[in-house]
C-alpha cells in the first residue's frame, strides 16, 4: 500500500470518526425533523397547519362529504380544498382518495431523501442517529469523491489536502450530523462531477453521469445546478462533446430517472391548478392553500447578496477563511500573468463556485444551502497548501510549514468538535465558536425524548383518539396491531404538552408519537376546551388513569392549570448542561366510571 493511499484512510477514518461519533447529539431543530417525520412512514403530512398536502386534499376520511357529484350547495369546508374548488371550477366531479400520482413526491420536496431515512429507521429503530445516518453516511463518501475529484483536477497531493480539510472543516461536518437534503445535494455532485470528468476520457462515464444527476435530483432540485456547471464547461472547453451520442444519451437517462417528478407536477397542475411547493414558487404561480411560504422569505437580492458575507464567517473557522482568501489571491495572480494555463488548470472550480453563488443568490443564504460551497472552498485551500508545501521541502522552512499545517490541522478539528460534536461550545464566536451550532443545539428535547422512550417502553395505548385522515387511522391501526402482537401491556394514559415549544421538537418528541405510535397526546388548551365543554372530570370519566403534564420551565401555568397540578412534585428533564427545561406532573386520575 502506498503512503498516499495510506494516508487517504487514515483521513476517511478521521471523517467518518467526526461525523458518527455522538451523532444523536444535537436537537432536532430545524428541517431534519420535517423529513424525518415523513419519512418515517413515507407520508405526505406534517402536522402542517398552514401547508397542507395532496394526501390531505383527497383523504376520503376527512372529505368524505365533498365525494362525488359537486351539489349546488356544498359545506365551507369543502370549497376550502383546492382540489374541490378547482374541480368545483372546471365543473368534474371530485372523487376522495389518494390518487397514485400523490405517491410519486412530496408536495415540496422528492422523495429520495425521506426514503433513505425510512431504511435506516426500520433497520436501526426509530431515533435521532438512525434518522440521521444516511446523511453521515454520505458525509464519509463526500470525503472520498473530493479525493477522486480533486486528483482529476490537479494532483493526488492537492486532493489528499483538500480532502483533510474537507474532512475536518466544520460546514461538512454539520450537514452530515444533520437529516436535511444538502448532505445528499454534496455527494451527488461530487459523483456527478466525477463521472463527468471521467466521461471526457471514457465517453461511457457520461451515461453514468446522467444516472448520477436524475438520481440527484431525486434528492433535491438544487442539485440541478450540476447541468449549467457541466454545459459552460463544454462550451469553454471541450465544444466537441456536444457531438457524442453517449451525452445526449447521459441527458435522456437523467430526465427518465426523474420523470416521477414531471408526472407529478403534471397531475398536481391537473388536479389544483399548479406545480408542487417549490416549482410553484419559482414560476410564480399562485397557491393560496399554502399562505405561509417557509425558507421563502429571504429578503430582496440586496438583502441576500449583503447576508453572504456575514453568514460565510458565522458558518466557517476563521482560519478556513484565510486559507481559502489567500487561494483566492494566488488563483488571482496566476490569471494574470498566466491566464490560459490559469484558467485550463482551475476553470472548472472557478465555473463551479460561479453557479452556486448565482443559486444563493436565487434561493438565499441559510446556512445549509452554503454548505454546498465548503467542499469546492476546501479544494482550493488545499491546492493553495500543497503548492506552500511544495516550496518549503528544504530544512528550517520544511519544518516550518510542517508546523503551521500541524496547527491548522489541529485547530480545525477543535473548531469543529467545539461546535458539532460537543454538547455546547466554549469561547467567544467566532474565533472559538459559531453560530451554526444553534442549528442543532442541545436545548434538551433529546433528554424529554429519552424520559417518553423508557416511560413508554413494552407498553400501548388502550385509549386513543379518533382521527381526521384516512391515512393516519392506518397507520394507528398498526401501530395497536403491531403492540398487541408483541405482547405489549396495554395502559390508559394522556399526554398534555404546553409551553414554549420549538415546532420542529414538538413535531418530533410529541406528534411523532400520536401519529406513529398512537398515544393520546394533547395540547394544554385544547386540554382545557374539552373540559370546559364536556366537564372537569372529563378525562377521568373518559378512562384515562394516569395524565402526563409536561410544560417547558419557562411556561407560567395559568391559576386552572395550576389548580389541576396542586400538590404533585414534578419531575425535572434537565438538558445536558443541567439546566431545568421541563417539568412533568403525573397526575393519577380519580376513580370514576369509564364514559361509554
Amino acid at each position: 500500500m502506498t503512503r498516499d493511499k495510506k494516508i487517504l484512510i487514515a483521513i476517511l477514518l478521521l471523517a467518518a470518526l467526526l461525523r458518527f461519533y455522538g451523532l444523536g447529539r444535537g436537537d432536532t431543530v430545524n428541517d431534519e425533523v420535517f423529513m424525518s417525520f415523513r419519512g418515517l412512514g413515507m407520508i405526505d403530512f406534517d402536522e402542517g397547519d398552514y401547508q397542507t398536502t395532496p394526501w390531505q386534499w383527497f383523504d376520503p376520511l376527512a372529505w368524505r362529504d365533498c365525494e362525488g357529484e359537486i351539489p349546488n350547495e356544498i359545506p365551507q369546508y369543502c370549497l376550502d380544498n383546492p382540489a374541490v374548488k378547482h374541480a368545483l371550477e372546471k365543473g368534474e366531479t371530485f372523487i376522495t382518495g389518494i390518487p397514485w400520482w400523490a405517491r410519486l413526491s412530496f408536495h415540496d420536496h422528492p422523495l429520495l431523501v425521506p426514503f433513505a431515512q425510512n431504511l435506516s429507521l426500520s433497520v436501526f429503530g426509530t431515533s435521532t442517529a438512525a434518522a440521521r445516518l444516511p446523511s453521515a453516511v454520505l458525509g464519509v463518501a463526500s470525503v472520498w469523491l473530493l479525493f477522486l475529484l480533486g486528483k482529476k483536477i490537479f494532483s493526488e497531493e492537492a486532493g489528499l489536502m483538500g480532502t483533510f480539510i474537507y474532512a475536518v472543516t466544520l460546514n461538512g461536518i454539520f450537514i452530515s450530523r444533520v437529516g436535511m437534503q444538502e448532505s445528499f445535494v454534496i455527494f451527488f455532485l461530487l459523483l456527478v462531477f466525477n463521472l463527468f470528468l471521467e466521461g471526457l476520457r471514457r465517453k461511457k462515464y457520461f451515461l453514468w453521469a446522467g444516472a448520477a444527476l436524475g438520481l440527484g435530483m431525486l434528492a433535491k432540485y438544487t442539485v440541478v445546478v450540476a447541468a449549467p456547471i457541466m454545459l459552460s464547461y463544454l462550451l469553454f472547453r471541450r465544444r466537441d462533446v456536444f457531438r457524442h451520442r453517449e451525452f445526449w444519451a447521459s441527458a435522456g437517462i437523467a430526465f427518465l430517472l426523474f420523470s416521477p417528478i414531471i408526472v407529478y407536477n403534471y397531475e398536481l397542475l391537473k388536479a389544483v391548478g399548479h406545480f408542487d411547493f417549490q416549482l410553484s414558487h419559482i414560476f410564480n404561480q399562485p397557491h393560496p392553500e399554502w399562505p405561509v411560504q417557509p425558507g421563502k422569505e429571504i429578503g430582496s437580492l440586496s438583502e441576500r447578496l449583503l447576508g453572504f458575507t456575514p453568514r460565510l464567517i458565522h458558518s466557517n473557522s476563521w482560519i478556513f477563511l484565510i486559507v481559502f482568501i489567500f487561494s483566492l489571491a494566488a488563483f488571482a495572480r496566476l490569471l494574470f500573468l498566466k491566464p490560459r494555463e490559469t484558467w485550463n488548470k482551475f476553470g472548472f472550480i472557478f465555473l463551479a463556485t460561479i453557479w452556486l453563488l448565482l443559486l444563493f443568490a436565487k434561493i438565499g443564504t441559510a446556512y445549509r444551502f452554503l454548505t454546498m460551497l465548503a467542499p469546492f472552498l476546501a479544494l482550493a485551500g488545499g491546492l493553495f497548501l500543497a503548492e506552500v508545501f511544495a516550496r518549503f521541502k528544504d530544512g528550517k522552512r520544511k519544518i516550518l510549514a510542517v508546523i503551521l499545517l500541524a496547527f491548522l490541522a489541529m485547530f480545525e478539528i477543535f473548531y469543529s468538535w467545539n461546535n458539532q460534536i460537543s454538547f455546547y461550545p466554549l469561547g467567544p464566536s467566532p474565533w472559538l465558536s459559531s453560530r451554526l451550532r444553534y442549528e442543532n443545539y442541545n436545548w434538551g428535547y433529546n433528554a424529554l425524548d429519552d424520559y417518553l422512550e423508557k416511560e413508554f417502553a413494552g407498553q400501548i395505548p388502550l385509549l386513543t383518539f379518533d382521527v381526521q385522515y384516512d391515512f393516519l387511522e392506518k397507520l394507528r391501526q398498526e401501530a395497536l396491531a403491531n403492540g398487541t402482537k408483541r405482547r405489549l401491556k396495554r395502559v390508559p394514559f394522556l399526554i398534555i404538552y404546553g409551553g414554549n415549544f420549538d415546532d420542529g421538537a414538538k413535531l418530533w418528541v410529541m406528534e411523532r408519537r400520536l401519529v406513529y405510535q398512537a398515544w393520546p397526546v394533547l395540547k394544554v388548551n385544547t386540554f382545557f376546551q374539552y373540559r370546559e365543554e364536556q366537564g372537569e372530570d372529563y378525562f377521568d370519566r373518559a378512562g384515562f388513569s394516569r395524565q402526563y403534564f409536561i410544560i417547558t420551565s419557562n411556561y407560567v401555568p395559568e391559576p386552572e392549570f395550576a389548580r389541576i397540578l396542586k400538590g404533585i412534585e414534578p419531575l425535572i428533564i434537565r438538558n445536558a448542561r443541567g439546566d431545568e427545561v421541563f417539568y412533568v406532573h403525573v397526575r393519577e386520575a380519580e376513580k370514576t366510571p369509564a364514559l361509554k
